[in-house]
């Protein structure tokens, strides 16, 4: 099945999953602590997931067109992709059960360890001030779907009424961002067990078609970083080796790749020749790419609202270069640059800040209304949304003017 579902005008690539209140912080702490148990723990995170999509909709993203992302985590996003693949390291193996899944308990004795089982290890996910757990790979990590768990909540909107879009770590970040295990060998590289891991992939992808997913977004950020001790070569093979047979499976969603935290450069034409049907570029880290083959023919996203800090931003220049990217492709989209999760949920919050400051700071919520009137922009034209350029260029000139200040 070729999928037909154009991809909405606006979107984020993620949102803050800690809740305005703290709300799952709380709840997971109070599940460790043994108060409470995991059937609670579980429900205070479906609320929490219901009301952001309450309030993205609210926000203006679509309800019903894969606008809002999927992408909460109880703790960490590469630990949930460990977990949906399976490679629990051998330490582990006795929190797997009989069907190989592994449960909440489970998924933070990762994290946390437990007796003389030491957790995963914790470092820094890009320039951001994120940390996430680094899955060890070795040559007999057994990889097979072991968590249902993104289907599910797709299916837990679904029945609420949203056609969401699933997001997982892509198979390509998950392996560069691995380490091998400590029974691998000298010389072994997780990227190695690509071949072994995309079948994996293949079999998410069309149970969340049977789900009726329309769009799945797979976040490989690790194609853009320039620390990976991984030659560039070995990268840019396996991307093609995995788009390629991913984008030919019979049933899937349509595929959203999106490439966070800086340009894709050479990996870009790599995209464009793979079967899939949408890109995303940080355009606040990375210009304007140059024309490649393949490109008009697929979505380009374009990632132009900071989600890395929590600045109001220069609207106007942000437009521009959506606009821009129109001279790749006839089908663009807004979107922010990174995962919100990065930013607090709303200034809203923040009111001992004082108007002038407050003026000049977007949070989560904010930044949401940016990416959406960007997308009308786009579908309206550029003086539809003249009055909040010009707002956010007044008040990016007062930042400026009073950072001058002595």
């Amino acid at each position: 099945m070729t999928p037909t579902a154009p991809f909405p005008t606006g979107t984020i690539l993620g949102y803050p999953r800690i809740g305005p209140r703290r709300e799952l912080k709380k709840a997971v702490e109070s599940f460790w602590a043994g108060t409470s148990t995991a059937a609670e723990l579980e429900a205070t995170a479906a609320g929490l997931r219901q009301a952001t999509r309450d309030r993205l909709t609210a926000l203006g993203l679509g309800r019903s067109d894969s606008a809002i992302p999927e992408s909460f985590s109880y703790y960490d996003q590469m630990l949930d992709a460990l977990c949906t693949v399976g490679a629990v390291p051998a330490r582990f193996a006795g929190l797997v059960d009989a069907d190989g899944h592994i449960d909440l308990a489970g998924y933070f004795t990762l994290a946390r360890g437990e007796g003389d089982s030491l957790p995963l290890e914790m470092t820094k996910w890009f320039d951001s001030n994120y940390h996430y757990l680094v899955p060890e790979i070795g040559p007999d990590t057994e990889f097979s779907l072991s968590s249902d768990r993104i289907v599910r909540e797709f299916e837990e909107a679904r029945s609420a009424g949203f056609l969401t879009r699933p997001v997982i770590v892509g198979p390509v970040t998950f392996l560069l961002l691995s380490k091998p295990s400590d029974e691998a060998p000298a010389g072994f590289r997780p990227l190695d067990r690509l071949d072994d891991l995309i079948p994996v992939y293949a079999t998410l992808l069309q149970r969340l078609a049977d789900a009726g997913a329309e769009w799945v977004q797979l976040d490989e950020p690790g194609l853009v970083s320039e620390s990976i001790d991984v030659p560039r070569a070995d990268t840019l093979s396996a991307v093609q080796w995995s788009y390629g047979t991913l984008g030919h499976l019979a049933q899937r969603p349509a595929i959203f790749v999106a490439a966070p935290y800086g340009s894709l450069g050479d990996a870009l034409p790599v995209l464009g020749a793979a079967p899939i049907e949408a890109i995303g570029l940080d355009l606040v880290r990375g210009a304007l790419p140059a024309p490649v083959p393949g490109l008009d023919g697929k979505t380009l996203v374009a990632g132009v609202v900071d989600g890395h800090n929590v600045w109001r931003g220069d609207l106007a220049d942000a437009f521009t270069s959506v606009t821009g990217l129109g001279a790749l492709s006839t089908r663009v989209a807004v979107s922010t640059s990174t995962s919100l999760q990065h930013v607090p949920h709303t200034i809203a919050d923040e009111p001992a800040l004082g108007a002038e400051l407050l003026s000049w700071l977007a949070f989560a919520d904010e930044k949401v209304g940016q990416v959406a009137t960007l997308a009308r922009g786009l579908t309206e034209g550029r003086e539809a949304i003249a009055a909040e350029l010009a707002a956010a260029s007044a008040a990016l000139a007062a930042r400026r003017l009073r950072s001058r200040r002595p």
